[in-house]
């Protein structure tokens, strides 16, 4: 149903840039014989209830004015944070975790690792760099971003 995220996204980011807020992902799915149109919003520090509220009804509004319906079947429309432990999938989500601890899962072994969690330092657009912390001391490492299966951001313990 990649049309309908299609359509959601164009539609939705209009409404999200006129409030400061990014668009983090658009879900289509089918759970349990309902559909679910899925649609995770944020800023940097957070997005609130009444935030997602606002956009949850503007958006609402705009798919509801369509003609024809981009989507024809019933679904319920849900507009959420991507929550404390989110994905990142895109630019802006990595932008925005700059400063930020993070999780990342590599495809191959790195130091005999697959999994590092760190600081994210710096971002380019090949690379990213991670402060990590062994023991004692810490240490800045670079992965180059191809090599990153599956990033989020983490809780630091």
């Amino acid at each position: 149903m990649s049309t309908v995220v299609d359509t959601v996204s164009t539609i939705v980011n209009p409404i999200l840039d006129a409030h400061g807020f990014y668009l983090s992902d658009v879900e289509f799915v089918k759970e349990g014989g309902s559909w679910y149109l899925r649609v995770y919003i944020d800023k940097p520090g957070g997005i609130s209830l009444d935030e997602c509220v606002l956009v949850s009804e503007a958006l609402s509004e705009k798919l509801d004015g369509m003609d024809p319906d981009p989507i024809p079947q019933a679904y319920f429309l849900e507009v959420s944070s991507p929550g404390a432990e989110r994905p990142l999938k895109n630019e802006a989500d990595y932008r925005n975790a700059v400063g930020e601890y993070i999780h990342i899962s590599l495809f191959q072994k790195v130091n005999g690792k697959k999994v590092f969690e760190g600081t994210l330092k710096d971002l380019t657009a090949d690379t990213l760099t991670l402060t990590l912390k062994d023991k004692a001391r810490k240490y800045d490492a670079t992965f180059s971003r191809t090599a990153i299966a599956k990033a989020r951001l983490a809780i630091e313990f």
